[in-house]
């Protein structure tokens, strides 16, 4: 590496979508810090595909709030200087979702307060900038009954950093960068006290690329990308058909496959369908095919009723083909009735492949781990499309 790259430390890694943002916009990885295992495993494998050969010491497998954890980041630093910092602490006790199954509205949940071991790590590297990413549930929730997270975590991250908490400016929508998927999460950026730019210019350099279906002003933005232009070309797959590896040359009809997808590749990895049984199989074709909700499934076919009486509207989802999908989330890892295929031929769930396609990541990647652990990495992963825009705008400031 003779020029010198600007340097990421990755807190909360997860399989590593936000650094592989980073990566594709060229960044040095010095460390990822990551407590499941089978996700340590997914950023080593990446490593080695961006040719690093130092992943045994970069890829930390710990828990976060272990005092010795800058200890062992310094490991994997080494003489090199630590341009940024990002990640994203867990978000379920941030989460809506969370809050709303959790009888205390997750009051309790040491994860409220992982943000801190991230302020630590911020404070003893005192980089440039920083990327701290988490659900838009962040800027409502109080775990103490009475006052928000929120304010607490701008105060703490604010001691050596400008930070700005403004939701007008703090909230993105991934569709607006090229995923093929509505997803709203909060961005703080900091901004090292004595540096002469402010965190203001740096949102401001974000480029929205696509308007999503709810914008107005569309002028000088294209067309947000639909379910159909991420997974419309990928192989029939009927419940239980599929395996782990199969020969697939891509079509490259638009621009996002010619982002993820590679010109020379002629495999496709993880592209297996769940087993379903014929209820839910007969589900899935009525919604698909009729266009329905689940509230229009059972009120049009009442023998379709689920036993457990879930009687949500998104208990059952079709993700549609002329939009973006719905955001993935890491439940898919249960089941996937979130994610019902629009094609009412095929009458199944998203596969692996297919879930990492609607999150932007590359053909190419690798997840490891059983298929319940691969779709829990991905639903709990920042879209790498998303965090490489972001990655492209601080270089500006670098």
């Amino acid at each position: 590496m003779k020029n010198k790259k600007i340097t990421f430390v990755d807190l909360f890694a997860g399989c590593g979508g936000l650094s592989e943002g980073f990566y594709q916009e060229g960044y040095q990885a010095l460390a990822h810090v990551e407590i499941n295992h089978t996700a340590c495993q997914t950023l080593t494998e990446r490593m080695k595909y961006y040719n690093y050969t130092n992943y045994d010491k970069a890829v930390i497998e710990e828990d976060i709030t272990n005092p010795n954890i800058i200890e062992k980041i310094n490991t994997a630093v080494g003489k090199n200087s630590v341009d940024i910092i990002i990640g994203g602490p867990p978000c379920q006790s941030f989460s809506s979702a969370g809050r709303a199954k959790d009888d205390n509205g997750m009051k309790n949940d040491p994860r409220n307060y992982l943000f801190e071991s991230y302020v630590k790590i911020l404070n003893y590297y005192k980089p440039k900038l920083f990327v701290f990413e988490n659900v838009t549930g962040i800027l409502t929730a109080k775990p103490d009954g009475k006052n928000k997270i929120i304010n607490k975590i701008i105060d703490e991250l604010g001691k050596n950093y400008k930070v700005i908490l403004n939701p007008e400016i703090n909230v993105f929508n991934t569709a607006n960068y090229g995923v093929p998927q509505i997803r709203k999460r909060v961005i703080l950026l900091g901004v090292r006290k004595d540096l002469s730019y402010t965190p203001e210019q740096i949102y401001k350099s974000i480029n929205k690329t696509h308007y999503d279906p709810d914008m107005e002003n569309t002028a000088g933005l294209k067309k947000y990308v639909t379910v159909k232009d991420a997974i419309g070309e990928l192989p029939f797959l009927e419940p239980g058909q599929g395996q782990s590896k199969v020969n697939f040359k891509p079509s490259l009809t638009n621009d996002f496959l010619k982002y993820i997808c590679s010109p020379c590749q002629d495999t496709l990895l993880d592209h297996v369908a769940r087993n379903h049984n014929e209820l839910d199989r007969e589900r899935y074709r009525e919604m698909s095919k009729n266009h329905w909700t689940f509230e229009d499934l059972l009120r049009n076919r009442p023998d379709l009723q689920h036993p457990k009486k879930r009687v949500f509207n998104n208990s059952y989802t079709v993700q549609w083909y002329d939009l973006p999908s719905k955001t993935i989330l890491a439940h898919i890892h249960k089941d996937g009735n979130l994610f019902i295929h629009p094609d009412y031929n095929q009458a199944r769930t998203f596969t692996v492949r297919e879930a990492a396609r609607i999150q932007s990541f590359p053909d190419d990647f690798v997840f490891c781990g059983p298929r319940s652990e691969q779709y829990k990495q991905i639903g709990n992963a920042v879209p790498p499309l998303f965090a490489r825009a972001i990655a492209k705008a601080l270089k500006n400031f670098l």
